[in-house]
């Protein structure tokens, strides 16, 4: 058993909260599992959706893709993969990139690019969605 008087590396507040070197390790765990499972349940939809416009003409497309509720789920499956996305690359820059500046500007970017990406398929599906109802 250690002595009292032996220092220890953490500080106060740290051993007065007992978390550990950043204390949010099981918050970015659980966010990206949640998210895993969202992607897992939203798959199934997405294929089906996806199978129904395959081959089909492009107003018949535009009318299925339309539908408020496949409008709804492609919006949710887009808006689930990016996060998850973004979520794991975060990860993996935290765990790999050393530098602090290129560290922060591969957060910066990795944002910027899921938003990108998530922005455009949301625009994607509005604007089929509001087109075929005008």
């Amino acid at each position: 058993m250690a002595d009292s008087n032996t220092r220890s590396l953490r500080t106060p507040i740290a051993r007065a909260k007992g978390l550990g070197a950043s204390g949010s390790g099981t918050d970015h765990f659980w966010h990206h599992r949640v998210s895993a499972v969202s992607n897992f349940l939203l798959v199934l939809p997405f294929v089906v959706i996806v199978a129904m416009v395959a081959g089909r003409p492009y107003a018949e497309a535009v009318a299925i893709v339309s539908h408020p509720l496949v409008a709804i789920l492609l919006g949710l499956f887009v808006v689930s993969v990016t996060y998850h996305m973004a979520h794991g690359l975060r990860i993996v820059i935290e765990d790999y990139v050393h530098g602090k500046g290129a560290k922060i500007a591969a957060l910066i970017a990795n944002t910027f690019f899921a938003f990108l990406i998530a922005a455009a398929c949301l625009y994607a599906i509005l604007t089929v969605g509001l087109r075929a109802a005008l």
